[in-house]
């Protein structure tokens, strides 16, 4: 609770109420924000408030002696060996792949799926394992206590290719799995090899230790999530749902964020939320020609011009307090050590102020990551458009990526980019067809036609946002746990302090499919990013991918506590 203070006295309310506060439009206003400013000097608001440090209690001997395996130099090889041994096999995935049993580059995955089963033998003679479409996997870890809701710990096999002209410019062959001593190289090392890796590491040494659960355990690993996962998690949600039933999981974990320094405190933001996507294709058609007698407009040079009105209009991004980043700012706004005092004011002003608001929102957009993190985001991926130089294209087309707010939608997005060309369609004489709508008289006579539509019919809506209130237990154990797994990992130099805080990933997992099996549904696999804000750091979707060895036997140490902490939780 908090105090505030007016003239006939102390009044007690909720933490969480100053949020609810800033958000009202009751005529009090100048009486809400004089009591908030007011506890900003007489007491100290928990805008961020933190859960205790989650250590298991039934299993502590067995936690206690995990942590200490862990922490040897023979686990660290056999760790190693393990995750090496995983990026050596290519498991590429490819944007006009086929679907599973037409196209054979699926193939490569039964290769895996055979390393995985010498890898791990407790594992694969232990839990029971599914094949989904073929290659999506499947295992359940049946616990004793079949009243308990199973958890959800979800992976990806596949990675994005390699392009051929980059080879030469990795530090070591991107599918060696080369460990130096520090860092294991190549492709999946990161993304997301290290996480399935890790899963199945700290269940492996759960069974070497002759652990059995109470709370069931399941895993689900796709292998096309590099590829907007239809084959893989598509099908595996449908399996998932069929036998656990809708939300039949008390939360879900999946690849994402991790840990990070920020203004000299530690913080770990869990991904709470996803933004939608959609990719629109930009198509322009004209009668086309010999190139000696051109128009004054080619259909490129239509293209061209609205290609780059795009650019010149971006998306008007706004800091919302709604918006997941907004959390984020709150906990590092009380909880940061080196944080500026007059950015911590700001923050702290911004919670009643909408002109504080944007002065931080300013503040905060110097950060490209934070900024694409709010708004919704175009870029320009594909182009498309004629095949010889003494002929005029009849079809040419680009194809634009947006990334969709938390608190937007597709159909507002589509209403954007249909306004933001209609000016130009009108300019150069183009019949309008937007998503199937006709938007001008076809009857007119024109010089060609604009059509914009859903390009693969991708067009995904923002994520359900995940509990993170003091009464979300799921959010509150994920909270604790990683505080002691991350202190677990650094006993010898004494607990060290780490702050949770609800974060946002910039791009879509595999639990764009999940919605329905949890309402508590988390992007996190406690990376250890050091002082990066970003896991791209990492060489993620580019040359010299790579972990850091210590930073993969951490998330070993992670998901060992999280299953331990689990099995004996009452809360979720």
């Amino acid at each position: 609770m908090s105090v505030y203070i007016d003239e006939k006295g102390p009044i007690a309310l909720p933490t969480q109420s100053v949020h609810t506060f800033s958000r009202s439009s009751s005529k009090n206003s100048r009486l809400r924000n004089t009591i908030i400013t007011t506890c900003f000097v007489i007491c100290s608001l928990d805008f961020c408030p933190q859960a205790d440090i989650l250590l298991p209690e039934r299993n502590k001997d067995l936690w206690d002696n995990l942590t200490g395996t862990i922490g040897t130099d023979d686990f660290k090889a056999r760790a190693v060996n393990w995750l090496a041994g995983a990026v050596r096999v290519p498991t590429e995935s490819f944007d006009n792949m086929q679907p599973v049993g037409s196209d054979p580059r699926w193939e490569k995955f039964a290769k895996f799926h055979g390393y995985l089963l010498e890898a791990f033998p407790l594992v694969h003679g232990t839990l029971e394992l599914t094949k989904v479409n073929t290659y999506g996997l499947m295992y359940v870890w049946k616990g004793q206590d079949t009243l308990l809701k199973p958890v959800l710990l979800a992976a990806h096999q596949d990675v994005v290719p390699v392009e051929p002209s980059t080879q030469d410019m990795w530090k070591h062959p991107p599918f060696s799995g080369y460990f130096d001593g520090e860092r294991i190289w190549g492709r999946g090392s990161s993304d997301d090899k290290s996480g399935l890796i890790g899963i199945l590491s700290a269940i492996e040494l759960l069974i070497e230790s002759d652990f059995q659960p109470t709370r069931t355990v399941v895993l689900a690993f796709g292998f096309d999530e590099e590829i907007s996962g239809t084959q893989g998690a598509g099908y595996l949600a449908k399996t998932l749902e069929e036998q656990f039933g809708k939300d039949g999981f008390a939360f879900v974990i999946d690849e994402g964020s991790g840990f990070a320094e920020q203004y000299g405190s530690v913080f770990a933001t869990p991904g709470i939320a996803e933004k939608g996507y959609i990719d629109v294709k930009v198509e322009v058609s004209t009668s086309g020609g010999h190139s000696s007698v051109p128009p004054r407009h080619t259909s490129i040079g239509i293209l061209s011009t609205l290609l780059v009105h795009y650019e010149a209009h971006p998306f008007k991004v706004h800091l919302e307090r709604e918006d997941p980043l907004y959390s984020t700012l709150l906990c590092i706004g009380q909880h940061a050590d080196s944080l500026p005092s007059r950015l911590r004011k700001l923050i702290k002003k911004s919670t009643h102020s909408k002109h504080a608001l944007r002065r931080l929102e300013k503040q905060v957009y110097k950060n490209r990551v934070y900024e694409s993190q709010v708004g919704t985001t175009q870029a320009i991926d594909l182009i498309q458009g004629g095949v010889k130089t003494n002929a005029l294209p009849e079809k040419v087309y680009a194809v634009v990526n947006h990334r969709i707010s938390a608190l937007s939608s597709v159909a507002a997005t589509k209403q954007r980019d249909i306004k933001l060309l209609k000016k130009l369609a009108s300019h150069f004489n183009l019949s309008y067809t937007a998503f199937g709508d006709h938007l001008t008289d076809q009857c007119s006579p024109s010089h060609g036609s604009l059509t914009l539509s859903d390009a693969f019919m991708t067009g995904l809506e923002p994520a359900p946002v995940t509990p993170t209130g003091e009464d979300a237990a799921p959010y509150q154990f994920l909270s604790g746990t990683i505080k002691a797994a991350y202190n677990s990992h650094r006993y010898l130099q004494g607990a060290n302090n780490i702050f949770v805080a609800p974060g946002m990933m910039t791009g879509n997992t595999d639990t764009r499919y999940y919605w329905d099996l949890s309402k508590h549904i988390f992007r996190y696999n406690h990376h250890n990013a050091g002082n990066a804000t970003s896991m791209l750091a990492n060489g993620i979707h580019t040359v010299n991918e790579f972990i850091v060895a210590d930073a993969f036997l951490e998330m070993i140490r992670f998901f060992t506590t999280l299953i331990l902490n689990a099995d004996e939780s009452s809360s979720l």
